[in-house]
């Protein structure tokens, strides 16, 4: 990618409740992506607007140089495009708080990128994540593909292994467990190197250095630092202890399904159904005070909305609270935090122009950088990431505790793919079973049922119904 001070770059699901975030880093770091114009699109053309309007009041706030645009078509905001970021969410926020509440229905945590709701994130999203990555070979051949759509290693799987798009997958799951274990040990980021290893949603640390000097003992030893790491009480210590891991939150839905479950049943819904009712708060908002001219108390508004949302991250699940709950908000500018998706795309993006090269956790093809899986597998990894190239650095083999639980997800992460591109029923099913967050054959009929409706004559289709499209997330 040479260097130029006029990329287009574009956003794929631009009406939704991230574009803002992206278009502020987008503006920041304008010079390092040589960026002259951000294209948004949406199918949602209503809230295209408010989310461009935004952005407008955002890059004028901030005295940036950035140029917005709402496009016509997918067509329109990826040609000619360097970098095209997508974030979709298919069935919209409807869909997941659906997901979520049909998996709770059937005795299973609802959570949008694990257990059933995971699954049928992932078989709705497939096609249409692989319909915009043919668009990005014929329109911009070049292009890198950004991918924060989720479940992110699963579509980055599915992307990389049937088109030729250039694709990287961020999440800022692991690099804000760094920033929280840097953050107990009193230490400087730069200084603090963890030793990484899993796939997106599915990771741990294993090793933690200061300087060189292995700090991993202290780190388990105290229950204090140990409770600094996640925001809400996920794990019990002496577990994280036995396995000598540090697990990233998701795995709560793998260790304590139980406990997730019976707390989502006591509140009686969702995460996603409460960012739902967030979300539509928002937009009403934004609307009224962008239609009276007041661009920068819809920036306000936008900013206390992701504290609220920010602040009671897990707490229904680990604790049965809510979003609504009094002081849940954090107190921070949400848009200049250290972590944060906007924050790994801008690096991930700087890194690629060669303005800034990094090291930084993507998901990637692994290229043998973990012995335990295929070459072609995706794993999310530490990689060297400069002028158009992401190359993983070598680690060591998976640890026994996590190495059968990688393989199963794997595995699950091939059939669900299958079974997406195949439409095809059985083989989704095969998926459930196999996911080691369900494992079960006969409730798999009653979840897809609920959650895509019922079987064709030949028993094989899945059945997409009305949650079918490609809104914004």
């Amino acid at each position: 990618m040479s260097k130029s001070m006029d990329r287009k770059i574009a956003l794929i699901g631009g009406g939704g409740v991230r574009a803002p975030l992206v278009i502020f880093g987008v503006d920041e770091a304008t010079e390092a992506l040589g960026a002259k114009e951000l294209v948004l699109y949406d199918p949602d053309q209503d809230r295209l607007a408010v989310m461009v309007a935004l952005g407008r009041a955002i890059v004028a706030k901030s005295g940036g140089s950035l140029q917005l645009r709402a496009a016509t078509s997918a067509e329109d905001a990826i040609d000619g495009a360097q970098f095209v970021m997508n974030s979709i969410r298919v069935g919209g926020i409807a869909g997941r708080a659906a997901d979520e509440q049909a998996s709770i229905e059937q005795g299973y945590p609802g959570q949008e990128t694990t257990g059933p709701a995971g699954a049928a994130m992932a078989l709705r999203t497939v096609p249409a994540a692989l319909e915009q990555a043919r668009l990005v070979e014929r329109l911009s051949p070049d292009a890198w593909l950004v991918n924060f759509t989720n479940p992110a290693g699963l579509i980055t799987q599915a992307v990389t292994s049937h088109t030729r798009a250039k694709m990287v997958g961020i999440c800022d799951t692991p690099t804000e467990l760094f920033h929280n274990i840097a953050t107990a040990l009193g230490e400087p980021l730069h200084d603090v190197h963890c030793d990484y290893v899993g796939l997106n949603h599915l990771g741990w640390v294993r090793g933690v250095r200061v300087r060189g000097v292995d700090v991993m003992d202290k780190l388990l030893a105290s229950d204090e630092l140990l409770r600094q790491l996640y925001l809400a009480p996920l794990f019990d210590f002496s577990m994280i202890r036995s396995l000598r891991l540090i697990p990233t939150e998701y795995l709560f839905f793998y260790y304590e399904r139980r406990r997730a479950l019976h707390n989502q049943q006591q509140q009686g819904g969702s995460r996603g159904a409460e960012i739902q009712q967030l979300n539509q708060i928002l937009i009403d908002e934004l609307k009224s005070r962008l239609n009276a001219g007041d661009g920068d108390g819809a920036v306000a508004a936008y900013a206390a909305y992701l504290n609220q949302r920010s602040g009671s991250y897990m707490k229904l699940e680990a604790e049965g609270g809510s979003a609504f709950d009094p002081g849940v908000s954090l107190n921070v500018d949400p848009f200049r935090t250290a972590t944060g998706y906007h924050r790994i795309a801008i690096d991930v993006m700087s890194a690629l122009t060669g303005a800034r090269p990094a090291t930084i956790v993507v998901n990637t093809r692994n290229r043998g950088a973990l012995p335990d899986l295929p070459d072609d597998d995706i794993v999310e990894t530490a990689a060297r990431i400069s002028l158009d190239s992401v190359v993983p650095e070598p680690i060591a083999p998976l640890p026994d505790e996590v190495r059968g639980l990688v393989h199963a997800v794997k595995a699950y992460e091939r059939a669900a793919i299958e079974a997406a591109i195949g439409n095809q029923r059985l083989t989704a099913r095969k998926a459930l079973l196999i996911h080691p967050a369900i494992g079960e054959w006969t409730p798999s009929e009653a979840l897809l049922r609920n959650m895509f409706g019922s079987v064709d004559a030949d028993g094989e289709c899945l059945c997409h119904g009305p949650m079918h499209g490609h809104p914004h997330r």
